[in-house]
């Protein structure tokens, strides 16, 4: 799964700070995300493609697809489990420059609901809460 993330992260948003380095993020995949959330994994020719992570709340907290595998259908997939896992509704939040996540979310049927400066995030990066309700 960090695997996935890392290569999605480097090729949607090359222009945004990474808070942490490669084996962090592999470490807080292990420690934190495994074992403490609901993870989905899309596999394609052994390996995972993609990744689906949901809190025990409304939060969608991770949607990330391996650069090769976008376009696919397989995005639409992770959402349409999302919504069935969370059917009172999800939240996530984007970052403003990522356009082509908030072109899906909007056609998904998020909607902006908050733009932040970026301060309160570790990428101190601008970003945007979306909210879909059903």
């Amino acid at each position: 799964m960090a695997e996935v993330w890392l290569r999605s992260f480097a090729a949607a948003l090359p222009a945004v700070r990474r808070a942490h380095n490669d084996d962090e993020v592999r470490n807080w995949f292990s420690h934190v995300v495994v074992p403490q959330y609901e993870t989905w994994v899309a596999v394609g020719g052994g390996s995972v493609v993609g990744l689906l992570v949901l809190d025990k709340g409304t939060e969608l907290e991770q949607l990330y697809l391996d650069p090769s595998w976008r376009g696919q259908g397989l995005g639409d997939r992770f959402m349409s489990l999302a919504k069935r896992q969370r059917p009172q509704g999800l939240e996530l939040w984007t970052f403003q420059v990522n356009k082509p996540a908030r072109r899906f979310y909007e056609r998904h049927g998020f909607i902006a609901v908050e733009r932040t400066d970026g301060l309160r995030n570790e990428e101190r990066e601008p970003d945007i809460r979306y909210i879909w309700r059903p």
